[in-house]
């Protein structure tokens, strides 16, 4: 072989060589395949294709800004399905170890490879964490500060702060950790100390009440040096010592819808899709918000025309009061209690019928825990009624009752419940029953059959205590009440802060909750409609606490735990008898496990997480795409959700706008025969406060929209 041909050769292998190494790879992968109204390409840094991270695709040239965002593939290929046409979108790129990149205009149909941009340093990429890598940096008292030797009041444990500092307290409303709650507002001015700024901080708003009482009253103060101890250490640079892991596996196969809806100054608890029995009602059909204490315009968002409009929610009586402030609601008063920082002495939050959430019927109407009037109950409620319910256990008071929404007809129709409403859910019997948590001392419940039968909503309404059978006769007898010691041959009635969570189970007829989330013996609670007799299963120790929950299609319940993870309880493991005198609520540790949440723990707490799920849903009907019989809890301080699927996490995180924080969802399957893209999970921003999200004052509430497509390029 000549020289020359040697040296041909030779280059001829060194330029292969370069071609197979480095970001120049990439160059030589084929387009990535994309219809018209597709985006796709590939995502390369410095080192090569970036496998892992956001692509973000938003634009407000739609009535309402509109964003979706994908995960690359292990070759760095995006494709961003199915976009609405003719409009243009800014691209950019976002990931763990990333900054954004530059926003990139691109309409459906292009090819657009995009440069990912290194974090210059460790400060940069911790801004884009979720919440729990930060929030996580805070301190809990060390356990010989309990007990009472310190100022914590004697009666708070360890695992009640734990609790308090999970999903109960400020965490059940708001996220914490993100850059707008590990840093102090300007514009509350200047304090000697962080402690001193918290402490100004929580008093502001029209829930500035409740949370001082919370902080300052039943945790004695103690929680404003935690918190300004953690404020002032992120103001001097310190970052979390955990690192976020980028989505891998099934997580990269996750497409995210995102509509602004609602305003700037109002939350949206909650929105409602479809009948969770029957996940085909109101295919493709608008979203229905719950603003809760807020607004009384319920926010409606069309995703196919990406329009929003409001539906103004009425009451019975027309002299009815604002919902706010003990009697009514003692979340939120009528006035700002100190100025905010970002609404000054406005009063933002201005409403009566109170939705806290709605649920679709069969025939699409929209039920809703609603308040229709004050707080004095009618006379059928009370003592001296010939009501069958109010003849057994008579009520005084009631905070929200029941409305009917028909969207076809714009029509609301009242049901004045004696008891009080929160979460709906129907049953699985042949009246249509929907039971109602938020019922204080009782299990309350409407037939509905009854009432679309005979507009009679006082016929149609029924309620009954929570009365455990100590004495083991199968029906309910005379009974202890609450705090009352136990007495032979008589059944024992509990209570505390009542059910939260409702669970009606899909085939024996009984109905489950969640109870005492914040006040009594925290746990699971089982009523049997027959019967009127209850059962009660206590978390254990080792849970601390739980939330939100639901029940499966096998009967399992599955909750969001205080403790940082998963709680699991099968009645069916239980040893002891289930009624009897010492089936009262410790009788079955061997029915619950736990399966631990992503992200970090607090320091010395490393084994757990501090996830404050705050509520968790079971997937009956593959909705998502992920299969039947998934739980799904919300992420609140991971940004989005937590799937549990075959003895795996998995995280749907929403990484735009940071901040993503609900408190609900529900599934809708609008074709069963288009696949992928015919289901998905619908979800709404629930935090109180929108303008602590990313973009700050003037962001508005998001709506989403999350599918699994069978991998990350499906288009």
């Amino acid at each position: 072989m000549n020289l020359r041909r040697i040296l041909f050769t030779l280059a001829t292998a060194m330029s292969m060589l370069s071609l197979s190494a480095g970001p120049s790879h990439a160059q030589q992968l084929p387009a990535v395949a994309i219809d018209k109204d597709d985006i796709g390409g590939v995502v390369r840094g410095p080192n090569g294709p970036e496998t892992g991270v956001w692509v973000i695709a938003e634009t407000t040239e739609l009535p309402t800004k509109f964003a979706k965002i994908v995960v690359t593939d292990d070759q760095g290929r995006y494709v961003i399905p199915d976009l609405p046409p003719n409009v243009n979108y800014a691209i950019w790129v976002r990931g763990y170890g990333l900054v954004d990149s530059p926003k990139l205009r691109a309409k459906p149909g292009q090819q657009l490879d995009l440069t990912a941009v290194p974090a210059p340093n460790e400060a940069a990429a911790a801004h884009y964490y979720s919440a729990i890598y930060w929030y996580t940096m805070m301190k809990i008292p060390p356990a010989k500060d309990f007990g009472g030797s310190t100022e914590i009041p004697k009666e708070i444990t360890q695992d009640i702060w734990r609790q308090r500092m999970n999903n109960v307290d400020c965490i059940g409303c708001h996220q914490l950790g993100q850059e707008s709650t590990r840093t102090i507002p300007g514009g509350f001015g200047e304090f000697k100390s962080h402690k001193e700024a918290w402490m100004r901080r929580v008093s502001s708003g029209q829930a500035g009440e409740l949370m001082v009482n919370r902080l300052a009253g039943q945790l004695g103060g103690v929680p404003f040096k935690y918190f300004g101890d953690w404020t002032e250490r992120v103001a001097k640079g310190e970052l979390p010592k955990s690192k976020p892991p980028r989505p891998a596996g099934i997580e990269r196969n996750v497409v995210i819808s995102s509509w602004e809806w609602a305003t700037e100054k109002h939350f949206v608890h909650d929105l409602i899709s479809s009948d969770r029995r029957y996940p085909t009602v109101n295919a493709y059909g608008p979203l229905f918000g719950a603003n809760e204490y807020s607004s009384d315009d319920m926010p409606i968002l069309d995703p196919k025309t990406h329009k929003v409009t409001f539906s103004k929610m009425p009451v019975a009586d027309p002299n009815a009061p604002e919902s706010f402030g003990p009697p009514l609601h003692g979340t939120a008063v009528l006035n700002p209690v100190s100025p905010s920082a970002y609404w000054g002495e406005e009063k933002i939050w201005s409403q009566r019928a109170n939705n806290h959430n709605s649920m679709f019927d069969k025939k699409g109407r929209l039920w809703l825990a609603a308040a229709v009037r004050g707080i004095e109950n009618p006379a059928y409620c009370r003592k001296g009624s010939d009501h069958p319910s109010a003849k057994a256990f008579p009520l005084e008071r009631s905070g929200r009752q029941v409305s009917v929404f028909d969207p076809k007809t714009q029509k609301y129709s009242f049901i004045d419940t004696c008891f009080g409403t929160h979460h709906p859910q129907f049953g699985y019997d042949a009246d249509d029953t929907l039971w109602l948590s938020g019922s204080g001392p009782v299990a309350g419940w409407v037939n509905t059959k009854l009432w679309d039968e005979t507009g009679d909503a006082v016929k149609a309404q029924g309620w009954a205590p929570f009365v455990l059978d100590t004495n083991g006769n199968g029906k309910v007898d005379e009974y202890t009440d609450p705090g009352k010691p136990a007495e032979a041959g008589k059944d024992m009635r509990v209570a505390g802060s009542g059910p939260y969570a409702v669970m009606p189970h899909p085939t024996d007829g009984s109905v489950w909750y969640t109870v005492n989330v914040f006040v009594g013996p925290p746990g699971f609670m089982r009523f049997d409609p027959k019967t009127k007799l209850s059962e009660f299963y206590a978390i254990p120790k080792e849970g601390i606490g739980v939330r939100g929950g639901d029940i499966d299609k096998n009967g399992v319940l599955w909750g969001s735990g205080s403790n940082g993870s998963l709680i699991r309880f099968d009645r069916s493991k239980c040893k002891a008898p289930l009624s009897g005198p010492e089936a009262t609520g410790n009788h079955c540790p061997e029915g619950f496990s736990y399966f631990r949440y992503p992200g970090p723990g607090f320091e010395g707490f490393e084994n757990s997480s501090a996830e404050a799920s705050y509520y968790t849903w079971v997937d009956h009907h593959n909705t998502v795409g992920l299969g039947e019989n998934i739980p799904i809890s919300t992420a609140n301080l991971n940004d989005g959700f937590v799937a549990f699927k075959d003895g795996q996490m998995v995280m749907l995180r929403i990484p735009y706008p940071l901040g993503f924080f609900a408190k609900g969802l529900d599934g809708r399957i609008d074709d069963p025969g288009a696949g992928w893209k015919g289901r998905g999970l619908w979800s709404s921003s629930g935090d109180r406060t929108p303008w602590l999200m990313e973009g700050g004052k003037g962001s508005k509430p998001r709506a989403v929209h999350i599918q699994i497509r069978p991998d990350p390029l499906a288009k």
